[in-house]
C-alpha cells in the first residue's frame, strides 16, 4: 500500500501514484514602520496541498474503475484522512481536482495507459 485516502487504497490492485508534491504556507501578517523594516507577526497555519500523480495501466497494474471511485467521493464532497504507507495520519483532506489523460486508445475506446493528477487540499 503506497497510502490511503478515506477508505480508497492506492495499491498494485487501484491506482498507483510515483509522484506525490505537497505545498504548505504559514501566515505572517506584516505592519509598515517608519524607518525600519516591516513588523511581522505570525497569525497560523495556511494552506496545505497534496498533488499526488501516477499512471494507471490496467493490463498491468491499476484498475479502469479506480478513478471514477475517486471521482465519486469528490462528489460527496466530503473530507477524508490521508494515511502513508507507513500508516502515519498526514490529515484531513478534501479532493479538490481530478485530472485524467487518457493514452493509447483501443477499439471500443478504452485506453491503455491513464495518466492522472489528483489535487488534495487540508481541512483539519
Amino acid at each position: 500500500m503506497l497510502a490511503a485516502l478515506g477508505l480508497f487504497v492506492f495499491e498494485t490492485g487501484t491506482a498507483l501514484f510515483d509522484r506525490l508534491g505537497r505545498d504548505r504556507d504559514w501566515r505572517h501578517e506584516r505592519t509598515p514602520r517608519f524607518g525600519a523594516r516591516a513588523a511581522s507577526q505570525f497569525t497560523g497555519l495556511g494552506e496545505d496541498r497534496i498533488t499526488i500523480a501516477g499512471t494507471l495501466i490496467p493490463e498491468i497494474a491499476g484498475s479502469y474503475s479506480a478513478l471514477e471511485t475517486i471521482a465519486q467521493m469528490a462528489d460527496e464532497g466530503e473530507a477524508w484522512p490521508l494515511v502513508d504507507g507507513q500508516g502515519n495520519i498526514i490529515g484531513t483532506y478534501t479532493i479538490t481536482s481530478l485530472r485524467e489523460d487518457k493514452d493509447a486508445l483501443i477499439d471500443d475506446g478504452r485506453a491503455r495507459k491513464t495518466d492522472f493528477v489528483l489535487e488534495l487540499d487540508r481541512v483539519a
